[in-house]
């Protein structure tokens, strides 16, 4: 018998490959029941996210601090953030104005700190906590020393707590007070909210209503058509914006947490979204 020639060997190495791999192709389709390649490609892609899944976020180390108070209500205690009403969006009249050092030029929006008076006749008896959001900036007043006015003149950590729960922690007569805080996370209900607004040649994105770490450092957009994976920009606060073309698509959105992680709403807007709606995606824990 004549023995295969060197290209039959090599022909039937190939084939053999070949037949493999189709034979792969075929059991991963009738694991996954042949369902559509987009719900496939979403499930893959939530697999391959829970393998690198970050643990939940936790406390921060205490930390010094002061505070004072400041007038205002709930549609004012969140300007800075783009929070158009604190109450109504979740964050209620427990809120602080962040210094410069702590805001952060608005990435610090959403954030949650446990705050409490120390060292202080005026605290309130047992040192009780008091949980804020950051969801506005307190300015710099150069004009003023830092330990008297220049409260959040940088590099100073200051948190300016709205007033109505000021209260929570000490006298009003306190006027400014020495706190101890530290980040914790943020306990929210229901999913994270995208609200967009703007136009069809500048979109605009609020995301607010963020659990876990609370402050969001990027967020991209995705269409289910022409739209591929797009990186929006900080407008101000948690407002993000993109001029790509929003309109007619499907849209997904997908944010990153400042503790490294991140959700994934698919398709939480439908095609014939308007401009003004809001729509809940998947929140942190």
């Amino acid at each position: 018998m004549t023995k295969p020639s060197f290209p039959s060997t090599c022909l039937l190495a190939s084939l053999l490959s070949l037949l493999l791999l189709i034979m792969a192709h075929a059991h991963a389709a009738a694991s996954m029941g042949h369902r559509p390649y987009a719900k496939a490609h979403r499930e893959l892609g939530a697999r391959l996210v829970k393998k690198h899944n970050r643990p939940p976020f936790k406390p921060g180390p205490w930390k010094r601090a002061r505070a004072t108070f400041y007038e205002g209500g709930p549609g004012t205690f969140g300007r800075a953030c783009g929070y158009s009403d604190v109450e109504k969006e979740g964050y209620g009249l427990q809120t602080a104005a962040l210094s410069m050092a702590l805001f952060n030029n608005g990435q610090k929006c959403g954030a949650c700190f446990e705050l409490k008076c120390m060292d202080n006749p005026d605290c309130k008896p047992g040192q009780p906590s008091l949980v804020v959001t950051g969801t506005n900036h307190c300015p710099p007043n150069y004009n003023a020393a830092n330990d008297n006015g220049g409260w959040c003149n940088p590099p100073l950590e200051h948190f300016d707590i709205a007033k109505p729960v000021f209260a929570n922690l000490a006298d009003y007569k306190a006027g400014v007070i020495p706190i101890t805080y530290r980040r914790v996370p943020c306990q929210k209900q229901g999913g994270i909210r995208f609200t967009i607004t703007g136009n069809p040649y500048f979109n605009e994105v609020m995301v607010w209503n963020v659990g876990g770490a609370g402050d969001i450092t990027a967020v991209q957009v995705k269409g289910h058509r022409k739209l591929k994976w797009t990186a929006m920009s900080r407008l101000w606060g948690q407002k993000w914006t993109t001029n790509a073309m929003m309109v007619g698509e499907s849209l997904t959105f997908r944010v990153r947490a400042s503790d490294g992680r991140f959700s994934t709403a698919w398709h939480v807007a439908p095609a014939n979204w308007q401009f003004g709606q809001t729509f809940e995606g998947k929140n942190f824990k």
